[in-house]
């Protein structure tokens, strides 16, 4: 099959490799579409530890099932699934007390494993989740990114009537934004440098929208019971540690890179109480994201943008660091939009 392998930081090639088979309790996808995100553009900058290379990335990915392996009931030849990526070993001490996402041993397919920039890729059944009525392949792998915003609502556990401030409105932000709505959000503020971007999270429905967060500050000056970072951006996470309210919280949604060190007051920290807290990944969020997604609490139509094959990776990830549309899908088996 052809695939998409960064061999190592800084060097990609699209070629041929073997097919994967499936091995016990495994499944084979025919992969319809993987989403693209700001780990796999760290991946290749060798800014992401965790990282194992050689590697197909791709972790977000829908498809159809073409082979299963022995013991396989749950699933069969044809089934349209969607893909919790995360791999945890169980049995380290993370894994024995519920925080998997953590585990010692931690991986990921498309980042510790080969994922789904590929023709194909073997899952393990148990990752596997049968798409609700309704929702097309195409759609199907915002369900990983979405799956990762209810695990940052499971940390932040807002209240009802809080205010969101939320930095970023890429993906993610616009994903969260979507989200915090529906959580019982009094307001939810968005901050993006890009006014293309501040345009469409006008559209999904945020209340107010800037290029800086100076501009929003005098419809809250007690600040926002609620911070969010979703760029990964340092000089943002640096500026949103200045603006929850006192007893509000920051979360560390975005990737930043794994080097770089971020300067706050810890005294404001102290005398005010504010909880900063980081979200990892998945945990026990990637069944409810497939549900949500079915219920239509995202806008996947607004959400997808651009569509590249595999020989398109480069410029798919180059035009992610442009800042260039919403969410970018590579199709490993169907022509580009």
């Amino acid at each position: 099959m052809r695939a998409v392998v960064i061999e190592e930081p800084h060097r990609l090639d699209v070629t041929t490799v073997p097919d994967p088979t499936p091995g016990p309790g495994e499944v084979v996808v025919k992969v319809a579409a993987a989403g693209l995100c700001g780990t796999d553009v760290h991946m290749l900058a060798g800014e992401f530890g965790p990282t194992r290379y050689p590697v197909i990335p791709g972790h977000e990915f829908a498809g159809e099932v073409v082979a299963v392996g022995a013991d396989v009931t749950e699933f069969a030849q044809g089934d349209a699934v969607a893909a919790d990526p995360a791999i945890y070993c169980g049995a380290c001490h993370f894994c024995a007390i519920g925080r998997g996402n953590l585990c010692e041993r931690w991986g990921t397919i498309g980042i510790t494993q080969d994922g789904a920039c590929a023709e194909y890729v073997a899952v393990p059944v148990r990752n596997c989740y049968r798409l609700p009525e309704g929702v097309s392949l195409a759609h199907a792998p915002l369900i990983e990114p979405l799956s990762t915003i209810v695990r940052g609502f499971d940390l932040v556990a807002p209240k009802l009537g809080d205010n969101f401030l939320i930095y970023g409105a890429g993906t993610m932000g616009l994903l969260y934004l979507q989200v915090a709505q529906r959580s019982g959000a009094a307001s939810v503020s968005v901050v993006d440098v890009n006014e293309d971007r501040l345009a469409v999270a006008r559209k999904l429905g945020a209340d107010a929208v800037a290029t800086h967060a100076d501009a929003l500050a005098d419809a809250h000056p007690r600040g926002w019971e609620v911070v969010t970072d979703c760029t990964g951006n340092i000089r943002a996470i640096e500026d949103g540690l200045t603006r929850p309210a006192r007893g509000g919280t920051f979360q560390q949604f975005g990737c930043a890179p794994d080097q770089e060190t971020a300067r706050f007051s810890p005294f404001r920290i102290y005398n005010d109480e504010i909880r900063i807290v980081g979200s990892m990944a998945i945990l026990h969020s990637y069944g409810r994201a497939v549900e949500l997604l079915g219920k239509g609490v995202i806008d996947a139509e607004t959400m997808i943008t651009h569509r590249f094959g595999l020989d398109g990776y480069a410029t798919a990830l180059e035009t992610f660091r442009q800042g260039t549309g919403r969410k970018l899908q590579i199709v490993p088996n169907g022509p580009a939009d």
